[in-house]
């Protein structure tokens, strides 16, 4: 039976209209995930994903300046080994800071010079012309020289040390 909610009457085929004043009866049940929520869960992972690629630069960048160093301990054990090879001429390898490579004049000193400039320049420089990546070999005791390599380490990031870098390595010959 329907009660006619007008006339407060039960009755065949009469509407039953019934007000409702309290909203939390009217709701439904909620599913599925509003339009903010999925907002908010895109930038947390947007965020994630900007600090996941930028500590992969830091990498990437920190990897750059680890190779330039490692080449530029092999080139200076490279030269020592020459300057080794030929002992009684060890002092003819003597060089100030040459960022050129050195004109080759016919001695075994002067080509082992000019091929290691000339390695540096390839391995840890941009080439031939580059202007930055010089060596140095000087006597600092009776038998002992000091190689020094100097390479700019932009490519490394500023923030990782700045560009200008050098290493030297000591040893007797």
């Amino acid at each position: 039976q329907v009660i006619d909610q007008r006339r407060r009457r039960r009755g065949k085929g009469s509407l039953r209209m019934v007000r409702r004043s309290d909203p939390a009866a009217m709701r439904r049940p909620v599913r599925g995930i509003g339009l903010i929520e999925v907002m908010v869960s895109v930038m947390v992972l947007a965020v994630g994903l900007l600090g996941i690629a930028a500590m992969q630069s830091t990498a990437l960048r920190g990897g750059q300046g680890s190779l330039e160093s490692t080449q530029a301990v092999m080139a200076t054990n490279s030269i020592l080994e020459a300057m080794r090879a030929n002992r009684t001429q060890a002092a003819s390898y003597i060089m100030a800071k040459t960022c050129a490579v050195p004109t080759v004049t016919g001695t075994a000193a002067a080509n082992d010079r000019a091929a290691w400039i000339t390695a540096l320049k390839s391995t840890i420089g941009t080439g031939v012309g580059d202007t930055t990546t010089c060596g140095q070999i000087e006597l600092v005791a009776v038998g002992v020289y000091r190689i020094t390599v100097f390479w700019d380490d932009s490519r490394a990031g500023t923030d990782l040390g700045g560009t200008g870098r050098s290493l030297f390595v000591e040893s007797e010959v």
